[in-house]
């Protein structure tokens, strides 16, 4: 220590008043000079050869000589600093070694056993303060698992303030779920800026989710897991506002690995694949869509059925009044597993397994089937069937099945905003019709508006004519 800060550490005894003649532990601008020290000692030194975290040191290279070369000068750099070393505390030429409580190899990076143990046998909490040293413990792991803070949204319920601690099954079966997962031991690779980087996100009522992952030679491996939960202003958000969020919370968590590198963003919310041409996006939406304008990324769709590693949950209807997405998820048909695509008031329950309704249309049948083996049939085998099965062979590159529904992608006329469609069986128009024609206590609507709402989400060919026949018959 300098000789002028040393009166600055001074303590009082019943044997008088002491100061520190070097840096102790607990000072709080010591380990940041610490720091400071190390990285000016090791300067130039990249982290290909030398990691560096206040004391602890690891210096590694890909092959024998390399990392002999690397530690010799880092001796010859401490040397200099007059810096001394703890022979009992340096360990050489491992294959696998403790850092920074976790074990990393050529394989990859593990936790801690003795970390994890830690946290399997620990018992069940009994107040919030025993709560709270279980929860720090386990969330320094939490990179290692896979939504994390999904399982362990019961527990972490409780440190709320305005909650009574009242250890329930849902706790303890969240604690269990949350032990057995840190003790599975999964293996994270180190990124590296030479291979692909895929950021696959998802948002379900209660939190946010994200894997980072990269297209290695062995195959797509993990990086690192996110989660969250969502505050009590972020459940009110819409579906695409949420799906919106959680793009943005993974690219700002790992930004430090994405920034100035081109990665794929993969997401099972097909809204999002058109992000970066809304058209004159206001508030916090635009605001959002500024910061991901500095990073370089693709938008991917991907069903959900095949998103499970973003931890993907069923989606509510979006919150009314909504000013951030104008219900898209309702009128564009995306990502409800049963295929449900409007609100819930508009149809009567017998008219919601779009799936079961589709496969039991001969004619819906076929294209499925064509879908399903990605074989589209030469004309000369269409030619001879129905005008249904014709008008969607002409229209195979907007076709696509989601979540086990026949969609169709028709944009809007006036912005060119692209919306899925669910092709309509024969024997169930007319009820899509009777729930578009009007609304209770407002009447009922004229053949343009009808057929302006019903586009929102369905398709059928000459589906004009059909609105312009129901609306003849119709009384009202």
């Amino acid at each position: 220590m300098a000789p002028e800060d040393k009166p600055k550490t001074a303590f009082t005894t019943g044997r008088g008043l002491w100061q520190f003649t070097t840096m102790p532990f607990g000072l709080c601008n010591a380990p940041a000079t610490f720091e400071r020290l190390m990285e000016k000692v090791l300067l130039g030194m990249p982290p290909e050869r030398c990691l560096v975290y206040l004391d602890d040191l690891l210096v590694h290279g890909p092959s024998f000589d390399s990392a002999f070369e690397a530690l010799g000068e880092v001796l010859e750099r401490i040397n200099r600093a007059g810096l001394k070393l703890h022979p009992g505390k340096c360990k050489f030429m491992r294959q696998e070694i403790s850092f920074l409580g976790h074990r990393v190899s050529g394989a990859g990076i593990m936790t801690e056993p003795d970390k994890v143990a830690a946290v399997r046998d620990w018992p069940t909490p009994t107040d919030v303060h025993q709560l709270r040293s279980f929860l720090g413990l386990a969330s320094y792991y939490r990179r290692f698992v896979e939504g994390f803070s999904t399982i362990g949204a019961p527990m972490f319920d409780l440190l709320r303030k305005d909650r009574p601690y009242v250890w329930g099954p849902q706790q303890d079966a969240a604690f269990r779920e949350l032990k057995q997962a840190l003790c599975k031991d999964p293996v994270l690779v180190a990124p590296n800026a030479a291979l692909p980087f895929i950021l696959d996100t998802d948002a379900s009522n209660t939190g946010l989710g994200a894997v980072l992952s990269q297209l290695t030679p062995g195959g797509e491996r993990v990086v690192a897991y996110h989660s969250r939960t969502l505050d009590k202003s972020e459940k009110n958000y819409c579906v695409t506002r949420r799906e919106l969020l959680a793009v943005i919370d993974a690219v700002n968590h790992f930004k430090h690995i994405l920034c100035g590198l081109p990665f794929t963003i993969r997401t099972d919310h097909a809204a999002l694949k058109w992000l970066m041409s809304f058209k004159e996006p206001e508030g916090q939406v635009a605001r959002w869509i500024e910061q991901l304008q500095a990073f370089q990324f693709t938008i991917q769709h991907r069903a959900g059925e095949s998103h499970t590693n973003a931890d993907s949950l069923s989606r509510r209807p979006c919150a009314p009044g909504c000013q951030h997405c104008n219900r898209a998820e309702e009128r564009e048909a995306t990502n409800r597993p049963t295929g449900d695509v409007i609100c819930r008031a508009l149809l009567p329950e017998d008219v919601r397994g779009w799936g079961e309704l589709q496969a039991a249309d001969p004619d819906l049948k076929m294209v499925i089937e064509w879908l399903e083996a990605d074989n589209r049939p030469p004309w000369d085998d269409v030619v001879a069937q129905s005008a249904t099965v014709r008008g969607l062979w002409s229209q195979w590159p907007g076709l696509e099945l989601q979540g086990g529904v026949l969609k169709r992608c028709w944009h809007e006329p006036a912005t060119g905003e692209p919306r899925w469609q669910v092709v309509v069986p024969k024997n169930h128009r007319d009820k899509v019709l009777e729930a578009h024609h009007g609304l209770p206590g407002v009447g009922h609507f004229g053949v343009t508006k009808t057929l302006r709402r019903l586009r929102q989400a369905f398709y059928w060919g000459r589906s004009r004519r059909d609105v312009e026949d129901y609306c003849r018959r119709c009384d009202s």
